[in-house]
């Protein structure tokens, strides 16, 4: 819990007319004169109509049931999740958190609706009720003064109607929450959080940023050059971090980490307007760039799931948009399409490809991925591993009722174990494909569950068929980089800590086709004559050829009466002039031997005695050979006398 000696703001007027905190900080301007620069904690000004509606939405489905005896405040009825839509990044991150908060703090805005007996209002449905709580977090939240208009926004009937009736009762609602505060000693609103929740909370609010290039817009160098000009400071790692500066991450070379404090500056810096610098969780760039150090020049990926649209567009940034295609899976309406398309088409990234399909649903000989040699799976998890679950679950369009299980600090065994079971199948289908060469499998969890125990299930299970090679683990590119504490044995793992989110990180690489390496590199031997003296050892089945050419060659000498002549060594089949390569190699060497004779004009070399040493021997063999001959004559004369 927050330290119990922080300053105790009890009055109704301190929580009415609440003051942000200035903190002032040197920094250089382009011209190179030092001036100061105020870093003020950004005001709460309220925010568009469609905010508090998705809001509204997300909390509908997350909020935590009562029973009958003990629920005062009715939501109505808890439907399928409703559909979501945003206009973009910052209202999905927007929506998702104020849904996050009003959830947590679902008891004390209850309390203080029926205190303040603004709850019930009959002009209200239960229906709205969801809205009600949202939008009293909101006022509270900003001390309950009036929320900046929007002219620019639509404007939504149900949200204007529910903020005038709050605003109406906001004496009472202040009046109410200080009471609230007194009642359990809370020195803030933070007191009601369970421990485990503020704890996450704090540490990720001072976990470092990371922001990756996109060099399709921007070079490193000129990154560089501009925050420099903006006054930053490079430094060499993270525990070097004073106020302006950075550091490139140490894994991978197109990431820059940030001190947590400067978050909301960098987000309104052109850079990041113009996406040139993007926000996004450091393990999606691990897992990004492990696929790409897989993949062959010529070679295509398959995205399994949409996830963040951001991690679609670090890999398109990363390869060749002339020789890969990008396929990403499970875009489930043309109008999520189009979006998609704008925001790649915004970014500079052309090599991606949307499916309607869902991963599962991809026939493995679908003529489409005829090229696909890599696939990257990043499957729905706990997240509980990531240092801003909230933000990931947000980023990329996760299971609402995951925010639920942050909530509790814990994931129950049946959705860890529903969990596991999807990930498992996704991992198996990813197998399948006889043509994609490796696989890369991520996730932020923190459970064995839905990480080493669902690898090493798919890779017992294998894929049917003989023929088809096997997959086997492979270290990631970044173990040569990494603590031992950081990597555990082959899979890549990231422990979550005060300056780190946690990882899991398994790279998957179809076994090499070394018999057919080995035969190229006898062929290729043979051909430049380097196996001259050498027995070359056969492939079975060219054994098994002759052995089948030798009994076909006995049953015809059987049956005829004649002897054939033979057959010159071009007429033979490709399977006897393979077996015959060592004689017609001899006989090469010897015709070249002849004519080096001619050449010499009769200068015979050592090696030419030798050969005539040994040619004199053979009539002598022969000469012995005859002896019986003339011995058998020898007594055969007096018969005939």
């Amino acid at each position: 819990m927050p330290d119990s000696e922080s300053n105790l703001v009890s009055s109704h007027e301190d929580v009415i007319n609440g003051t942000s905190v200035l903190s002032k900080t040197k920094i250089s301007d382009e011209k190179g004169s030092v001036e100061k620069r105020r870093v003020t904690q950004i005001e709460k000004n309220g925010y568009p109509d469609s905010i508090y509606i998705n809001a509204a939405k997300i909390f509908q489905g997350i909020h935590t049931e009562k029973s009958e005896d003990k629920s005062q405040v009715r939501y109505g009825d808890k439907a399928e999740s409703p559909m979501v839509t945003f206009k973009d990044e910052y209202s999905r991150r927007a929506s998702y958190e104020l849904a996050f908060n009003a959830l947590k703090y679902q008891d004390l805005l209850e309390e203080i609706l029926l205190d303040s007996k603004a709850y019930p209002c009959y002009s209200i449905p239960d229906e709205l009720t969801s809205l009600l709580v949202v939008m009293l977090y909101d006022l509270q939240d900003r001390k309950f003064r009036k929320g900046k208009v929007f002219p620019e926004e639509e404007v939504v009937a149900e949200v204007q109607e529910i903020g005038h009736y709050l605003y109406s009762y906001k004496t009472k609602l202040a009046a109410a929450l200080a009471r609230c505060r007194i009642k359990y000693d809370a020195l803030s609103i933070e007191y009601f959080l369970p421990e485990n929740v503020w704890k996450q909370e704090k540490r990720a609010s001072a976990l470092p940023v990371c922001f990756w290039i996109n060099t399709l817009k921007i070079s490193l160098e000129d990154v560089i050059r501009d925050l420099e000009m903006k006054g930053f400071t490079k430094v060499e790692s993270v525990s070097d971090f004073d106020h302006y500066t950075y550091a490139v991450d140490q894994h991978c070379h197109d990431v820059l980490v940030f001190p947590s404090s400067l978050r909301e500056e960098l987000l309104n810096l052109d850079l990041f307007a113009d996406c040139k610098l993007i926000l996004q969780d450091k393990s999606r760039s691990l897992a990004v760039h492990s696929a790409q150090a897989l993949l062959s020049e010529d070679g295509d990926i398959i995205v399994a799931h949409i996830g963040s649209y951001l991690t679609i567009a670090h890999l398109s940034v990363l390869t060749n948009p002339s020789m890969s295609t990008i396929f990403v899976c499970g875009v489930k309406s043309s109008a999520k399409k189009e979006q998609l398309r704008k925001s790649f088409s915004h970014m500079g990234c052309e090599n991606i490809q949307l499916l309607y399909e869902d991963f599962t649903e991809l026939q493995t000989t679908d003529s489409r991925l005829e090229k696909a040699k890599v696939i990257l799976l990043i499957p729905q998890s706990s997240g509980l591993g990531a240092g801003n679950p909230l933000e990931l679950i947000s980023s990329e369009d996760g299971d609402a009722e995951l925010l639920r299980d942050l909530f509790q600090g814990f994931v129950s065994e049946n959705k860890l174990r529903i969990l596991a079971e999807r990930q498992l199948n996704e991992l198996i289908h990813a197998l399948k494909f006889k043509k994609v060469q490796g696989i890369v499998y991520c996730t932020c969890s923190i459970y064995p569950e839905e990480n080493e125990l669902v690898v090493n299930k798919a890779l017992e299970c294998g894929v049917e068929g003989g023929k088809v090679r096997r997959y086997r683990l492979i270290p990631s590119v970044f173990s040569t980089c990494s603590d031992s504490e950081s990597s555990t044995e082959i899979f890549f793992k990231i422990e979550p800590s005060e300056t780190s989110s946690g990882c899991f990180l398994a790279v998957l690489e179809r076994e090499k086709d070394t018999s057919k390496k080995a035969k190229d590199i006898l062929a290729s031997a043979a051909a430049k004559r380097l196996l001259e003296g050498i027995v070359e050892e056969k492939p079975k089945e060219e054994v098994k050829k002759e052995k089948k050419v030798k009994q076909r060659k006995r049953k015809v000498t059987a049956s005829d009466s004649k002897p054939k002549a033979a057959k010159p060594p071009h007429h033979q089949t490709g399977a006897n002039v393979k077996a015959e390569v060592p004689v017609y190699k001899a006989a090469c060497r010897i015709h070249e031997d002849h004519e080096h004779q001619k050449k010499a004009g009769g200068n015979t070399s050592q090696k030419n005695v030798h050969q005539k040493k040994a040619a004199n021997n053979t009539p002598r063999k022969n000469v012995n050979q005859k002896k019986p001959a003339s011995n058998t004559q020898q007594k055969n004369a007096p018969r005939k006398k």
